[in-house]
């Protein structure tokens, strides 16, 4: 039987709700909202840690964060010594290409991959020019990524200040299509492109800048939550922002995503030109959202909707049979994607894993979340109703009913009637954690630990703000900081 083709597009930092399809008047999405029409569209999908690294450790391996090792962002960490996504795909006789964001450690390290052109924002820390910077430097663009001012965790925009052609996410495309065409034909293909957008800085193009001038965006979600201690250091990154910032990062934000959304239609018309549309997989996801002012919060590390909830499409022909038999209700996370599609594509010896086949018997009756350490970790359970969400600092918990309220706009922790399904989370959270969250219990009972009386100091790097990248800012790759 001749083996089907995987097209693997992953973004970064894109909200599981932030689609046409998902009903969001304000945003355009026609090529995806097209793909999950025509495929499955998982309704109940999960990043289990939000944040960049440990959610694609977890993607490339098919492991929880408690077996891969990481669960608050650690750079220098190289990948566990388990087969990969790209090497099991790889040893089943598939040509593996990846395109864009890796995100490991060393940045060279092709995890299985026959082919890697890497672009990593920037970060020399770790002694490596990337393939888009190279790129860059051979057109005449030598060191100017970032000289749009714009920082990689912060909210203000202006337009893209170089050539459209220069812009990472139209290199990214252009070397995926240049891939596919020059593919080994003997062999089926796995084709992983990986968009660091739209994740900030937020420099779109101003063609798609353009198309949201006039737009009436959909209301920021609101809520009716306890003004802990917590949720009020959670919400003071945002805090700093006014009201024409948010709207002007909103609508850069949404831009970007429209860009991919077009840039996937010139990676399915590469496909269909080479004839391989028929025979390929169609995989859409990201590895976490960004909470993008609602609530009063931005950016990952957080369990609410807008953080943890990740788009997740399978679509393409081969995915027809799998259509209207209620597969998209089905709770799944991060790391059922490789078992999932090393299942797809009929590869029969699947190495262990913690993730489970999306659209085989076995079903998640929860899904353990766990993201940090230290003052701002955060723990998540979320079955098949609703969602716990407890934060140590302060032994803070909250309850959402997710059928009735996906805004999370009403906590019902402290409501009488749902004491039973606290208790009865709590103890799914107790038997889940590990090492040294385990102080967190006294007598079988989480009791968390008290908040430090003292704020959080000011980040006077503005939040891993870039510079001019020519020469080589050695001085900063010295000392080693974090990017």
């Amino acid at each position: 039987m001749k083996k089907k083709n995987v097209l693997f597009i992953c973004t970064d930092e894109w909200p599981g709700y932030l689609f046409g399809h998902k009903g969001r008047k304000d945003i355009m999405t026609p090529t995806i909202d097209f793909l999950a029409r025509e495929g499955i569209c998982m309704e109940n999908s999960y990043s289990e840690c939000p944040v960049c690294i440990p959610a694609r450790r977890s993607l490339m391996t098919g492991l929880s964060p408690r077996h891969h090792g990481d669960r608050v962002y650690s750079d220098r960490m190289t990948m566990p010594d388990v087969p990969t996504l790209a090497s099991v795909f790889h040893g089943n006789g598939y040509q593996t290409i990846a395109v864009g964001k890796l995100h490991v450690y060393p940045q060279r390290d092709r995890i299985g991959f026959d082919e890697a052109l890497i672009t990593e924002e920037g970060r020399y820390e770790f002694g490596v020019t990337d393939d888009h910077q190279i790129w860059l430097g051979e057109h005449g663009y030598t060191g100017e990524q970032f000289l749009h001012g714009m920082g990689n965790n912060t909210y203000y925009t202006r337009p893209w200040h170089l050539p459209e052609s220069a812009h990472e996410t139209n290199w990214v495309t252009q070397m995926m299509m240049k891939e596919m065409m020059r593919r080994d034909p003997t062999r089926p293909g796995f084709f992983y492109v990986s968009y660091q957008y739209p994740h900030p800085p937020l420099v779109p193009l101003q063609a798609f800048l353009d198309k949201y001038q006039g737009t009436e965006l959909d209301p920021l979600y609101r809520d009716d939550w306890n003004d802990e201690w917590i949720i009020r250091e959670m919400r003071e990154m945002a805090a700093s922002y006014s009201e024409r910032e948010i709207d002007a990062a909103r609508r850069a934000f949404m831009a970007q995503c429209t860009h991919i959304d077009y840039c996937i239609r010139m990676l399915l018309g590469t496909l269909r030109e080479l004839n391989m549309l028929d025979d390929t997989i169609i995989v859409f996801m990201s590895d976490h959202g960004d909470m993008l002012f609602d609530h009063g919060m931005v950016a990952k590390r957080l369990f609410y909707e807008g953080s943890a909830s990740i788009p997740l499409i399978f679509s393409g022909k081969p995915m027809q049979e799998y259509r209207g038999k209620g597969y998209e209700k089905r709770l799944c996370s991060i790391a059922d994607v490789m078992p999932t599609l090393l299942s797809l594509c009929g590869i029969e010896d699947i190495p262990p894993m913690d993730g489970v086949d999306i659209f085989g018997e076995s079903r998640r009756e929860y899904i353990y979340g766990e993201v940090g350490e230290g003052m701002k970790a955060t723990r998540m359970i979320r079955d098949g109703k609703y969602k716990l969400i407890y934060y140590p600092c302060g032994c803070v918990f909250q309850l959402f009913d997710m059928e009735k309220d996906r805004k999370e706009e009403h906590d019902l922790s402290a409501e009488p009637a749902f004491s039973s399904v606290v208790e009865s989370m709590k103890e799914k959270l107790i038997e889940n954690i590990h090492g040294s969250d385990l102080d967190w219990l006294e007598d079988g009972r989480l009791k968390g630990f008290e908040p430090p009386h003292s704020q959080s100091s000011p980040d006077f790097g503005l939040y891993n703000q870039r510079g001019y990248h020519w020469p080589p800012p050695s001085g900063y790759m010295n000392k080693g900081k974090n990017a």
